[in-house]
């Protein structure tokens, strides 16, 4: 674990999560001709994907912007050669995205990000801003209200109370409360209307889908630098990861399950 780099992109190659991402290129019919944005595009894992989707399409631009150099970095070397489509990258926080993008956009494609976002209204602001009217906007997430099916409490509750053992059994450690993130506001579908249309969109395709998540998912998700932070605050990432990655294994064999079901939401919404 001492190499990790604690990047997202272990996680990004999971079939359920690409597959999940791919649903909603799809829900968006990206098509020749566009100019489309993949919004927080990470090391291009989604960019590869709407590239595929318009391989003979010469006429489109796909721009990828995200505000980590390094993830940007792994996401040209991804995507060399790999197309015939023009792909571009920019670095930016999204908040900033009207600034760094000097033509309107056709689509914004923003996956499973729109929740590390706390002010959500500035960066709808900045989305209407970037697309041309009648302009898409799609996006997709697993952290709002109504993720967790009831019945997968039982996990949850297991799983972080077998990590927090593992961290203070084998390192000694106990997670920091001074340190703990604040928790982000978890938005409802119906919040997230509000949100899109006091912002000028209007959704038109919406679906919640339940994901089949596997051990393999959690145990890479538990190497996320972003969610070490959130669940273990104030320990170092390599014995969080292994105490969350013990965790994930024993509550597993104990509750005997191949998978956990979560829901994703899909919004794919237009600008009016």
């Amino acid at each position: 674990m001492a190499s990790h780099n604690y990047s997202f992109k272990s996680f990004s190659d999971n079939d359920f999560y690409s597959e999940q991402n791919a649903d909603l290129v799809d829900m968006a019919e990206v098509g020749s001709g566009q100019r489309i944005i993949d919004l927080a595009c990470g090391t291009g894992g989604v960019t590869k994907i709407i590239a595929a989707r318009l391989k003979d399409a010469k006429d489109s631009v796909v721009i990828g912007i995200d505000h980590s150099a390094s993830a940007l970095k792994q996401a040209v070397e991804e995507l060399n050669d790999k197309t015939s489509t023009v792909v571009e990258f920019v670095q930016s926080r999204m908040e900033d995205i009207s600034d760094s993008v000097k033509e309107r956009a056709d689509t914004v494609i923003l996956c499973n990000a729109i929740h590390y976002i706390p002010d959500k209204d500035s960066l709808l602001t900045e989305i209407f801003n970037t697309l041309k009217p009648g302009g898409k906007l799609a996006f997709n997430t697993t952290f709002f209200e109504g993720a967790h099916p009831q019945e997968t409490q039982t996990y949850y509750r297991k799983w972080m109370l077998k990590a927090t053992r593992a961290l203070r059994n084998d390192f000694g450690l106990r997670p920091s409360k001074e340190n703990k993130v604040q928790a982000r506001k978890q938005l409802t579908p119906e919040d997230y209307k509000e949100l899109l249309e006091r912002h000028g969109f209007k959704i038109i395709k919406q679906n919640i889908s339940t994901v089949k998540f596997t051990r393999a998912g959690f145990l890479d998700i538990s190497t996320f630098s972003d969610f070490i932070e959130g669940t273990m605050p104030g320990v170092p990432f390599e014995k969080a990861s292994a105490a969350l990655q013990k965790g994930v294994n024993q509550a597993f064999e104990e509750m005997k399950v191949e998978w956990i079901p979560r829901n994703w939401l899909d919004i794919v919404a237009v600008r009016i």
